[in-house]
């Protein structure tokens, strides 16, 4: 039985297919061998699909003709048109897609690598923060009576409300 069955039904980006077999067969393997998450597998194939189409409609021809202005141009536009985390992860999908190239020698250098992504960071998060009076109940709830709650204590080491 042929376990490279479900891949069969997979349509190559152009770009893929036009640098030849060896080519098409490491891009297979990265999206089947190398990402385990099928969700990562599912938003970096889309994002991948998404530059690859906007690659084609500039006129390159193959994979490894995409140059680092090819995907600065990109994640330029996409951080227009989406967030900045959606962005983000399109260049992020790039330099993984584009290491494991260069690593298949299907591509001399990465050229994902050297493009920075749009900045971003998280002002307000899910993560509380316990006021002074909590964190010292906290802390005094700690047993000493055990080396386990000395150590877990270790009021001479490191204690911010002292």
């Amino acid at each position: 039985m042929n376990q490279l069955a479900p891949l069969a039904a997979f349509t190559l980006p152009t770009l893929v297919s036009a640098a030849g077999d060896r080519a098409a067969l490491r891009f297979l393997e990265f999206f089947a061998a190398n990402i385990r998450n099928p969700n990562t597998r599912r938003a970096y194939g889309r994002a991948v699909s998404d530059f690859l189409t906007w690659c084609g409609t500039l006129g390159v021809t193959s994979i490894a003709a995409v140059q680092t202005l090819h995907v600065a141009s990109w994640v330029e536009l996409r951080t227009r048109e989406h967030s900045a985390p959606t962005a983000k992860q399109g260049l992020a999908a790039l330099r993984h897609l584009f290491d494991w190239l260069v690593v298949g020698q299907i591509v001399p250098a990465n050229p994902a690598a050297a493009v920075r992504g749009p900045s971003y960071s998280v002002k307000v998060g899910k993560t509380p923060v316990l006021e002074a009076s909590q964190a010292r109940t906290l802390l005094d709830s700690i047993d000493v009576a055990t080396p386990a709650g000395l150590r877990d204590r270790a009021p001479g080491l490191f204690n911010p409300l002292n």
